[in-house]
């Protein structure tokens, strides 16, 4: 690859997005429509903002509020919440859907659905499990990541800035979308039981608890090989996180404003990842986040 061409990419990464894409969930409360075997997220980072549900179904936004992405405060009955580049998805409890935010792709047309039990928001699609294991989505489509109709027998799914990725009940992955990086070479991962998308990669987490990772790798948020005793995994848009058994955290990639910087974290039971910002739960419930403060988006003490 050319420097003009690794540095134009890593602007772009810096520039546009990261997800979360980062799939995080903090109960094992199950959903009145039948819970999918991993956890309903119930906090996210999207590119400059986070969102959280409290526990009343009501839901709260810090960061960047420049397509009102925050103004979720009218929100209720809310059970998971996603966090796109600039969009936010809540998952009522009645299996409906609600969003808010920038809608050029119209990546927040959910109003029809149905029977949804968790979602996911990547740059500019919005992705929803059915209780049937189907999947729907919607919003840009450029490169397919939006082609899921076929999809069955998923458990869970993420979303990256342009690719998406499903687990499916017997711990396959299936991925579609963008693929300059290697980011949907999943078809050979077995026992899977998470996943999680960022900017141009995609993370697993095995039954074990070891990680295993695919797509650009630039600033070494694919070095998961050595990670172990792993609970959950999330994705930020150039680094990787997760949680082990014992409620410490580890991270691995970019780490420019310190979005990494979470060897001191104990207590934690999840964790979630956006463009350069890292957030996490405790047990007791409070909530810790470092990195990229640009916008407010790591302003979550009082939550």
């Amino acid at each position: 690859m050319s420097k003009l061409l690794y540095l134009a990419r890593v602007i772009i990464s810096l520039v546009v997005v990261a997800l979360v894409a980062g799939m995080v969930g903090c109960s094992q409360s199950p959903s009145p429509l039948g819970a999918p075997e991993y956890p309903i997220i119930h906090f996210a980072c999207g590119e400059q903002h986070t969102v959280g549900i409290k526990p009343d179904g009501t839901a709260v936004a810090v960061g960047l509020n420049s397509y009102y992405q925050c103004d979720v405060d009218g929100w209720t009955n809310i059970i998971g919440v996603a966090a796109g580049y600039l969009h936010t998805v809540g998952l009522k409890a009645d299996g409906t859907v609600v969003t808010r935010g920038w809608n050029f792709y119209r990546q927040c047309e959910t109003r029809r659905w149905m029977g949804i039990t968790q979602v996911a928001a990547g740059y500019g699609h919005t992705v929803g499990v059915k209780m049937d294991g189907t999947v729907v989505a919607t919003g840009w489509n450029s490169a397919g990541q939006c082609d899921v109709g076929s999809w069955k027998g998923i458990t869970q799914v993420a979303a990256g800035y342009g690719h998406t990725v499903g687990v499916k009940s017997d711990g396959t992955v299936v991925a579609t979308g963008l693929n300059y990086d290697g980011q949907c070479e999943v078809g050979g991962w077995t026992d899977i039981i998470q996943v999680a998308a960022g900017y141009s990669h995609t993370v697993g987490l095995k039954s074990d608890g070891t990680v295993v990772a695919v797509g650009y790798d630039g600033f070494g948020q694919c070095d998961v090989g050595g990670w172990t005793d792993i609970t959950q995994v999330a994705a930020g848009s150039l680094h990787t996180v997760g949680v082990k058994s014992d409620g410490t955290v580890v991270a691995t990639g970019y780490n420019s404003c310190g979005q990494c910087d979470v060897g001191g974290w104990t207590d934690i039971t999840r964790v979630a990842a956006g463009l350069g910002h890292t957030v996490g739960l405790s047990f007791n419930g409070s909530v810790v986040a470092m990195g990229l403060n640009s916008a407010g988006q790591c302003e979550v003490g009082d939550w």
